[in-house]
């Protein structure tokens, strides 16, 4: 199940994007509009990046190879250890499924408004279709459309929410598909669809944030424009899309376990004044039963304690589907004791 707020949530309304680009408004809705500080550069929205910039690109098909292995790892470990962001490329999944999965991801947001709100996304939750992360009246809101649903464990899914159009969305699942393949592992997906925007200097597709999940895969759609943003140094840098690549980013959950050493690092979406573009998610964390903590080979003298202990199960899918800041909850004050020192497992 969704996170359910313990308080009533007034959201206000919030106009779906799809539909408000149909009535090609001649200005943004004041909801949409971000403070000044907020609005992305126009250069680094209509035109590849201007810095030299770029995410690694990680070779999977090296790492089983002997003699590219050494170096692999060691590109594989500086880029979470530098960037918390990477692409990889030869990763053995069939491009055919990767292919039908944006087809099918295309087809549920083309459906008529009204069929995708049989899903509706309540106020303050993160599953079904809408607008997540809204939790206030006077937010400002992403330019996106988002279906997100909760996948593994059993008891976090909700069968209720899983569109019967297209119709080949929940085609050939195993009941235990996901139990055989992750364990109890936490598993939820999100899908993104984003509008052209007349404005992009003034929206954001998705507001900065870090993932509090322990690693996320994101599928761009095919012919993509840029649109995800890493902040590197200050800078926000554009993610060149690589045809048929996937990104993988650093959750807080693994920056917590490496004591700071892997970077969980913000990102943002921003849109395009004459393209779509869609995405696909895929968040992975621990089991809800498993002790978040450090691993203890990476605290010594030189590299104390950062973070207290927690429980995933509270925080779990919460961490999965929204912006949760892990590392901000679990960040020990500096005058705490760090001397003490046990293995999360």
């Amino acid at each position: 199940m969704a996170p359910v707020p313990s308080f009533p949530v007034k959201v206000g309304h919030i106009d779906d994007v799809q539909e408000l680009k149909k009535t090609k408004p001649s200005s943004i809705p004041e909801r949409f509009v971000r403070d000044i500080i907020e609005r992305p550069k126009l250069a680094a929205v209509t035109t590849p990046s201007s810095c030299n910039l770029n995410i690694p690109v990680v070779d999977l098909s090296k790492l089983l190879n002997s003699q590219d292995l050494h170096y692999e790892i060691k590109k594989l470990s500086s880029s979470c250890d530098e960037w918390g962001f990477f692409q990889v490329i030869n990763h053995g999944i069939d491009l055919d499924l990767l292919e039908k999965m944006e087809k099918i991801a295309m087809e549920f947001f083309m459906l008529p408004l009204e069929e995708k709100q049989i899903y509706p996304m309540a106020p303050g939750t993160v599953q079904d279709y809408g607008q997540a992360f809204v939790f206030s009246e006077d937010q400002k809101l992403d330019w996106c459309n988002m279906f997100a649903l909760g996948v593994e464990p059993h008891f976090i899914r909700n069968p209720k929410l899983w569109p019967t159009k297209p119709l080949d969305f929940s085609h050939g699942l195993n009941e235990d598909i996901f139990e055989e393949m992750f364990g109890v592992a936490v598993q939820a997906v999100r899908m993104n669809y984003y509008p052209a925007c007349p404005r992009p200097d003034l929206v954001l597709g998705l507001s900065p944030h870090s993932d509090g999940s322990a690693l996320t895969e994101l599928q761009q759609g095919k012919g993509s424009s840029v649109g995800l943003q890493i902040l590197k140094d200050n800078v926000w840098v554009p993610v060149q899309p690589i045809p048929n690549a996937l990104v993988i980013n650093i959750g807080d959950t693994i920056e917590v376990l490496t004591n700071g050493r892997y970077k969980s690092v913000e990102h943002r979406a921003v849109t395009h004044q004459e393209k779509d573009r869609l995405s696909i998610v895929t968040f992975y964390a621990p089991s809800y039963e498993i002790e978040l903590g450090l691993l203890q080979e990476l605290v010594d003298e030189n590299n104390p304690c950062k973070y207290k202990r927690s429980i995933m199960e509270s925080t779990a899918c919460t961490m999965l589907l929204t912006s949760f800041k892990a590392r901000k909850l679990l960040s020990l004050p500096k005058s705490e004791p760090t001397n003490h020192i046990e293995t999360p497992y």
